[in-house]
């Protein structure tokens, strides 16, 4: 869902950016495109495909999750030129963290996840026991790096809650930089930085 936000805002914000400056609006030139589908496959067998997502055991899905990051961490070291794609390769890197460092899943608090599932169905779910299609259940003194896990939630007045990461923020501020203002992104040249 942040993601998703990031976009439409970002989408938004570079029509109106174009529009004000009387040009067309340019989505970012990335290289390698096909590179992005192709880490998203994984997940979308592990989170969106009902089947697969209940058949798949723990361990095959954290390691699809994994492969998925690494091949998202390729995906934005090749378009490290943008600095809308570092900012979204480092909140990549600090995701990988924290889910190979937790079983290959994102690990999530009792506490936060009472805040999205109801109490007397979160009580069916030991800690440690995968929870949705790509969360762990871990009590946040068991969990390694929980500075970097899905600890932060939208304001309870928001339509949709959600958790979130510090690394999913910088993916999505990532995504916004790209799309906001695809014309003058900078980018690192060998005469220095240019806008």
């Amino acid at each position: 869902m942040v993601l998703l936000l990031a976009i439409v805002a970002g989408l938004l914000a570079g029509l109106v950016w174009a529009r004000w400056h009387k040009q067309p609006y340019r989505s970012p030139n990335l290289q390698h495109i096909w590179l992005a589908f192709v880490a998203f496959l994984p997940q979308f067998v592990v989170i969106f495909l009902p089947v697969t997502r209940e058949i798949f055991p723990d361990w095959l899905a954290a390691v699809l999750l994994i492969a998925s990051q690494i091949m998202l961490l390729a995906f934005a070291w090749m378009n490290r030129h943008m600095i809308g794609m570092v900012i979204l390769l480092c909140g990549a890197a600090l995701n990988f963290t924290v889910m190979t460092a937790n079983s290959g899943f994102m690990p999530i608090s009792p506490q936060t996840a009472s805040r999205l599932i109801p109490e007397e169905v979160l009580r069916d779910f030991p800690t440690g026991s995968r929870i949705g299609a790509k969360d762990i259940l871990l009590r946040p003194q068991d969990t390694h790096f929980e500075w970097l896990a899905d600890r932060f939630l939208p304001p309870t007045w928001f339509p949709y809650q959600v958790a979130f990461s510090l690394g999913d923020v910088f993916i999505a501020l990532g995504i916004f930089w790209l799309l906001a203002k695809p014309q003058s992104f900078m980018q690192f040249t060998q005469k220095g930085i240019s806008v």
